[in-house]
């Protein structure tokens, strides 16, 4: 059986895009593969500095993926922080990489771009952090969205350049993206992103989510006028989680005219709160169960300790750290 990792930030309540872009994938790929998952805390870090918010969104994250289907029996889920593995490998594939290779990153590139000034070390060395997540558990695929490809590609470099350095150590993942999820529209037409304050929340009170959803940015064709779903963002979204007979239905309506944003608006609504409706309702009945909350993850630590601690092995005697 193929073995799959991933990760997620809790850096916010889980949106649209996270779901369709990942934790869908993540649900389902648990009953063909063996299974890591992990809350991203330590990336975490470069953009949470609230530790009540950080602690918060942890536990929110946690009870989310329970919600969803997650089976702790099928998946090892666990905290980045809880395993020193990650910082310790992440420090010894510092002292393979070079600072170029580092400045090729997207995210290090936009930072710059956009001259920002307080960008830290952290988000430079990103990179670094997430080749230790993915070569620590030797998976064979990480399921990512195109955004994410090139982290993988990376990975795959400095894996490389340890193995020609020091002999063979480490698996070389392959990335797996589902192009139809790739890029999910957030409400502004971007990419659907916590960064961007255009996110869809799932498990957001219904008059919260009610009021992100009727904020989704379309053009300004008057309502009798027919219209292209191709090109509106609220088609787009309906799309990802309605079957194709309720798109192909919206979509004659787009096209007949007669039918305004504000429609396809409220049904985009309906049509989230039935998609995600048994998972809205365990999510409010797992959130008070923190024990259980805590023990799944506990549980998953020490699983990913095995797997993690064994990996660390191998690459300290590499380096010669140990015998």
């Amino acid at each position: 059986m193929k073995r799959i990792l991933s990760g997620i930030q809790p850096s916010g309540r889980p949106h649209l895009g996270n779901y369709l872009g990942a934790m869908r994938q993540h649900i389902e790929m648990q009953e063909n593969f063996e299974c890591y998952l992990f809350i991203a805390d330590l990336h975490a870090l470069t953009t949470v500095k609230d530790p009540k918010l950080m602690h918060d969104q942890t536990y929110d994250l946690a009870t989310s993926y329970l919600a969803l289907g997650l089976d702790p029996k099928k998946t090892v889920f666990f905290k980045q922080s809880d395993l020193s593995e990650h910082a310790e490998l992440c420090w010894i594939l510092d002292c393979m990489v070079k600072i170029p290779f580092l400045e090729r990153a997207h995210a290090w590139k936009d930072a710059k771009q956009k001259g920002n000034k307080d960008v830290s070390v952290g988000l430079f060395n990103y990179p670094i952090l997430q080749a230790a997540d993915i070569l620590l558990y030797e998976p064979d695929l990480v399921p990512v969205g195109q955004d994410q490809k090139q982290h993988i590609e990376m990975t795959r470099d400095i894996a490389t350049t340890f193995n020609t350095t020091f002999g063979e150590t480490f698996k070389l993942p392959e990335a797996y993206i589902k192009e139809e999820v790739a890029v999910v529209p957030g409400t502004d037409g971007q990419k659907m992103s916590k960064s961007y304050g255009n996110t869809i929340e799932i498990f957001a009170p219904e008059k919260e989510l009610k009021k992100q959803v009727m904020g989704i940015i379309t053009d300004s064709i008057p309502l009798e006028d027919p219209k292209d779903p191709k090109s509106c963002n609220v088609f787009k979204l309906y799309k990802l989680i309605a079957s194709k007979e309720d798109t192909q239905e919206l979509a004659n309506k787009y096209m007949a005219g007669g039918f305004g944003y504000g429609d396809a608006k409220k049904t985009l609504l309906t049509k989230i709160l039935e998609y995600f409706a048994e998972a809205r309702e365990k999510y409010e009945e797992i959130y008070q169960k923190k024990d259980f909350v805590y023990g799944v993850i506990e549980e998953g630590n020490k699983k990913a300790k095995e797997t993690s601690s064994k990996t660390l092995e191998k690459v300290k005697k590499k380096i010669g750290y140990i015998r």
